[in-house]
């Protein structure tokens, strides 16, 4: 499970990000888990999500051993729904400030208030909605009106994306200002797989190919960025580093990664 190998490492600042395609069940287990370790240490949590990503949720809460509907008459777990959220804080094409905080501000705020000094807890996929319609400075924007937020009030926040890693919108340019505004970046995928599927295809498309082993980091160092698995600084090294084949490469990379998968 992917949040598993970071939730130990949790603070009440983190800012977690998962980008998911076709496996949703992952991206259930791991917000499922995510609220399931807040409710446990006795605090409050707040979910925008769509209809069917929030039964996916309670569902996997229940394997866990919560009761959502309890929960929800104890006023310790609150759903609201994504799309009516987010048309509620849109003015112009963008996400409005003070329409934000009278809105999700104020209902993180009552959220606190019912537990007082005990975590507090977020998940949040507007902005995904907004990335799925293209919208791509709208949840920028959104993500910072989060950040905001979080310098006044305590609590941990993950939000989600409808991104294929191996697609052209995972790129430096693309991605950049979304990887600056979280703190972590979780794998939605079997991250050391997509470090063999790309070995493995720039061995069958390129000359000399293990000169060119893919770092760990960054590209050129983002310091500002949200901390990367293995798989996904990967895939953007080989964007940034080798852009005129990057396509192919990482349309051979998916094929073996999913080869792999089937195994």
């Amino acid at each position: 499970m992917a949040y598993a190998a970071v939730s130990r490492e949790r603070d009440p600042y983190d800012h977690f990000v998962q980008l998911y395609e076709a496996d949703k069940h992952l991206l259930a287990q791991n917000v499922a888990r995510f609220l399931f370790d807040g409710l446990e240490r006795g605090g409050t949590v707040l979910a925008v999500a769509t209809p069917e990503h929030r039964s996916a949720f309670i569902e996997e809460l229940a394997t866990l051993g919560a009761d959502a509907e309890s929960l929800a008459t104890q006023g310790r777990l609150l759903f609201l729904d994504g799309e009516a959220t987010l048309t509620r804080i849109m003015s112009d094409g963008f996400p409005d400030g003070e329409r934000f905080e009278n809105v999700v501000g104020r209902a993180m705020r009552e959220a606190s208030a019912r537990a007082p000094g005990l975590p507090l807890i977020a998940y949040g996929e507007m902005v995904g909605i907004l990335w799925q319609k293209h919208q791509f400075p709208a949840a920028i924007r959104l993500e910072q009106l989060w950040n905001k937020l979080r310098e006044s009030l305590e609590f941990t926040l993950f939000c989600s994306y409808p991104i294929d890693v191996f697609g052209a919108h995972f790129d430096v340019g693309v991605a950049d200002a979304l990887l600056c505004a979280h703190s972590r970046l979780l794998p939605g995928q079997a991250d050391e797989k997509i470090e063999q599927a790309i070995d493995k295809a720039m061995e069958e498309l390129m000359a000399d190919a293990r000169r060119f082993r893919s770092p760990t980091k960054a590209p050129n160092g983002r310091s500002a960025w949200a901390t990367l698995p293995k798989g996904a600084a990967a895939i953007l090294w080989v964007r940034e580093n080798f852009p005129d084949v990057a396509d192919e490469i990482l349309l051979r990379a998916k094929s073996h990664y999913s080869e792999s998968l089937a195994v």
